[in-house]
């Protein structure tokens, strides 16, 4: 377990900035199917229970985030949902939270996000500049399970080696997992021992069917799937309840899709959750919510073992919820800015 409150140098943060600023145009140069430009950092997040929509800041240096749009949202939420909050069964919601953004071999930015709190289903919406926005959809990846209790925070991951994009959620179906049933959040339609699901795609009108993506024998939410070489590693939430643990761990694979193993011990500090990955110079940058603190911290690491921390350094701009960090091309961003430009 590594402590948060463990402070770097000044000089580990220059370095820190230094290699992720000389990283970009090195990784972009790998993706020969996109425009060979800088790229920028962006953040994707939400605010308060998402009713507004999704927010996005920027940053020049993975440290430093500073918000666009004059603070609002760039696209608000347009699909009526299932629970205004959490075990609220009977209400419905347009919500945005956890909004998941990538950026497609095609150069389209694609979207997903968690449309409400116990809904069976998906947000899905694309853009080219993140300013206009595709028709909102919703995906019901949940639907054929009735006694679901939610479908949170999905998250989007291309897989170059299959060409797909891969969906990944997590879903809680009472009694489904007896053996963890009874460590599990009480809800009054029974316990809430999440696992974590997954569909693929290839151009968000055609899904294959909703498949179970990791088991680890605990209850898990907030997967994120990111690769370095040639493994896969999702990042997800311990959300056992009972002892209370919900923190960080990640578990590796040689498919995007599994089989993943065993879970590392956490490392992160408790009450965490929400994790995105920015892959950047040597490093892989692990962002994540500390909900209960009210700020965010973030990791980072070259083997996914051995992690430094550099949470204290960290700027981001207030209230800032659950999202992705995501590149970006730099005219994309000059056209987010124009916004703030035009806002004066």
């Amino acid at each position: 377990m590594i402590r948060r409150h463990l402070r770097r140098t000044s000089c580990c943060i220059v370095l820190a900035m230094i290699s992720m600023l000389a990283c970009a145009s090195a990784r972009h140069a790998a993706r020969p199917d996109t425009v060979q430009e800088p790229e920028a950092y962006l953040f994707s997040h939400f605010t308060r229970n998402g009713e507004d929509g999704v927010h996005l800041a920027y940053s020049r240096d993975g440290i430093h985030w500073l918000p666009l749009n004059g603070g609002k949202a760039v696209i608000t939420p347009a699909i009526t949902g299932s629970g205004q909050g959490w075990q609220e069964w009977n209400t419905t919601a347009a919500l945005m939270r956890d909004p998941s953004i990538l950026r497609g071999p095609d150069g389209m930015f694609h979207l997903v996000w968690t449309v409400a709190w116990t809904d069976h289903g998906i947000g899905v919406a694309h853009s080219r500049d993140l300013i206009h926005w595709s028709k909102q959809t919703r995906v019901p990846v949940m639907e054929h399970e009735p006694t679901t209790l939610n479908t949170w925070a999905p998250d989007l991951f291309y897989d170059n080696a299959t060409q797909q994009f891969v969906i990944v959620w997590a879903s809680s179906i009472p009694g489904r997992f007896p053996a963890t049933d009874s460590l599990a959040q009480k809800t009054s339609r029974g316990r809430a021992d999440h696992r974590l699901y997954y569909v693929t795609t290839k151009d968000f009108v055609t899904y294959s069917a909703t498949k179970l993506l990791y088991d680890g024998g605990f209850s898990a939410i907030d997967g994120t799937i990111t690769q370095r070489g040639d493994t896969y590693y999702l990042v997800m939430k311990d959300e056992t309840f009972y002892p209370p643990h919900r923190n960080l761990r990640i578990a590796s694979s040689k498919h995007a899709t599994g089989p993943y193993g065993p879970a590392s011990p956490a490392f992160t500090d408790r009450d965490t959750e929400g994790p995105s990955v920015l892959q950047a110079g040597g490093y892989s940058y692990i962002y994540y919510d500390e909900y209960t603190r009210g700020h965010y911290g973030a990791v980072r690491t070259t083997d996914f073992v051995h992690f430094e921390p550099f949470s204290d350094s960290l700027k981001t701009p207030r209230g800032i919820r659950h999202g992705s960090a995501f590149l970006a091309p730099e005219s994309v961003l000059d056209g987010l800015l124009a916004l703030d430009t035009a806002r004066r």
